[in-house]
């Protein structure tokens, strides 16, 4: 609409005048230079060229204005950031934690300006992902640094305590949080399925301390621990925050760690560190598998590096991908369309070079091998199997793949699959009796020990003799036949070379 006439908007003044009434001792507050817009009479509006002023009305009314008056204003622009540490530094939404721990860590990062560097370049794969997940789950984007601390951003990561991945899960942990770990691929590896349950998990953690330090404090040392002092500096009268509790040493320089971090993304001139860009554009792309395939394969379809290829699927600790366990590979955001055309056109009898075998009884890996007409070496190389262990019952193996079988590998295998290794040989205490003219020498000498090693045992030095009858310790590597064919609790490679404290007499 063009015109208004006098009348209209006399009418509609009086409805709107009707419609927010006032108390008799309620009167309407204007600014200095406001007045009431005038009524007149029923003759065509015609606005004029230039007015001297504009009519300003109380909050609340709606009031129509004419062409003329409709101004161009500026509006804030919303656009997004080029860059992703600008886009993690508007969502920080963590309170700063105050600590006199948090500068000695900012100087140790700042000291070393190329360890820094690199580790943010490790991130350049997987931080669009995790920030995209942290923004949609509505999370404070401090904890896209949390690999950071955890694990310098490297999925290939594995601690002494069994935590793998760039989020550090521990076995039973991963397995709470419904990330497979089977004789193919490990889901604590995986960038995709070990973000969403690392975020599963701070978002538990957060909802049961109602804290984000304390949460954090958690998913280091664990929410059992962090309850129990709680609860005791709680009976004993004491504060119940993050710098109240006692805690290990690694949990209390953990937050620190990453508020040092959090300083540094924040303000990286003053501390003279300069972080590589990154573009705020995802740098991978999902592309979906439907036959088993080698990775080698897939790399060279891709036209991606293997070591790169390898770097966005570390979950994958085989030469083959099983389509029936993981459905899904990443590549490079320009990779995919790439992938795709060159796996149509791709002329080859088959994707896959590889299949699996169960083993029927308990085993030597040579033997095994015989059996199935491949060379030691091959079948260790393609299982990851260690020097000096037994294949037990049960176990599912990496094999090749006859010409004649056409069938990929089923989901019951590819997603449950297991690989239970025995040590051949164990490290035991052995306790002897010394013999005439026995000392520490002979005995090195006659075990194929180093006479230090004997004398250590024993406590005593490389020169001393021992006593007739007098009870020697020495460490032996023995055959532990008795274990083949027998159940063991865990058949994991921490099981390779386990010393023990059974004295064979």
């Amino acid at each position: 609409m063009k015109f208004f006439s006098h009348a209209f908007l006399a009418g509609l003044f009086l409805v709107l005048g009707g419609c927010a009434s006032m108390g008799p001792n309620e009167q309407t507050t204007t600014s200095p230079s406001s007045e009431a817009p005038s009524v007149a009479d029923t003759q065509p509006y015609s606005p004029p060229a230039q007015p001297s002023r504009k009519p300003e009305y109380p909050a609340g009314d709606l009031t129509p204005i004419a062409p003329h008056e409709a101004a161009p204003r500026t509006v804030a622009a919303m656009t997004p950031p080029a860059d992703l540490w600008e886009r993690i530094r508007r969502g920080f939404a963590m309170p700063d934690l105050q600590s006199n721990l948090v500068p000695g860590r900012e100087q140790w990062y700042a000291a070393r300006p190329q360890d820094l560097e690199n580790m943010a370049e490790r991130s350049r794969k997987y931080l669009f992902h995790i920030v995209e997940e942290l923004e949609r789950r509505g999370l404070p984007t401090e904890l896209a640094l949390l690999p950071f601390i955890e694990s310098a951003f490297n999925p290939q990561a594995y601690s002494r305590a069994r935590a793998a991945g760039m989020w550090q899960f521990i076995p039973s942990t991963g397995k709470l949080y419904q990330l497979k770990q089977n004789a193919f691929r490990d889901d604590r590896r995986d960038v995709l399925a070990s973000t969403r349950a690392a975020l599963d998990y701070l978002e538990r953690l957060h909802g049961m301390f109602g804290d984000w330090h304390l949460a954090l404090a958690s998913y280091n040392w664990g929410e059992g621990s962090v309850g129990r002092a709680i609860a005791k500096n709680r009976r004993q009268g004491k504060g119940t925050g993050y710098l109240d509790l006692n805690m290990p040493m690694e949990t209390r320089y953990y937050i620190p760690k990453l508020q040092a971090m959090k300083n540094i993304v924040a303000n990286p001139g003053a501390f003279r560190i300069q972080l590589p860009v990154i573009d705020n554009h995802p740098y991978f792309d999902t592309v979906t598998i439907t036959r088993d395939i080698d990775v080698a394969l897939a790399a060279k379809l891709a036209e991606v590096p293997l070591a790169d290829f390898k770097a966005l699927n570390p979950s994958l600790h085989r030469p083959v991908i099983l389509a029936a366990g993981t459905p899904q590979i990443l590549l490079p955001w320009d990779n995919a369309a790439i992938f795709q055309r060159n796996l149509d056109a791709y002329a080859g009898d088959r994707l896959s070079s590889w299949t699996v075998w169960i083993a029927p009884s308990t085993m030597k890996t040579a033997d095994a091998a015989k059996r199935l007409k491949m060379s030691e070496a091959d079948l260790r190389y393609a299982n990851d199997i260690p020097t000096h262990m037994i294949i037990r019952a049960g176990s599912t193996l990496l094999v090749p793949r006859p010409a004649s079988q056409e069938r990929d590998v089923t989901v019951r295998i590819a997603d449950n699959g297991q690989l239970a290794l025995v040590p051949e040989t164990v490290l035991r205490r052995v306790v002897l009796k010394a013999g005439k003219k026995d000392s520490v020498a002979t005995v090195a000498r006659r075990y194929g020990l180093a006479p230090a090693k004997v004398a250590e045992w024993n406590n005593v030095g490389t020169s001393a003799s021992f006593k007739p009858g007098q009870q020697i310790v020495i460490h032996r590597w023995v055959p532990v036949r008795s274990n083949i064919g027998t159940p063991l609790p865990s058949a994991t490679k921490a099981a390779v070379r386990t010393p023990t404290r059974v004295a064979n007499r």
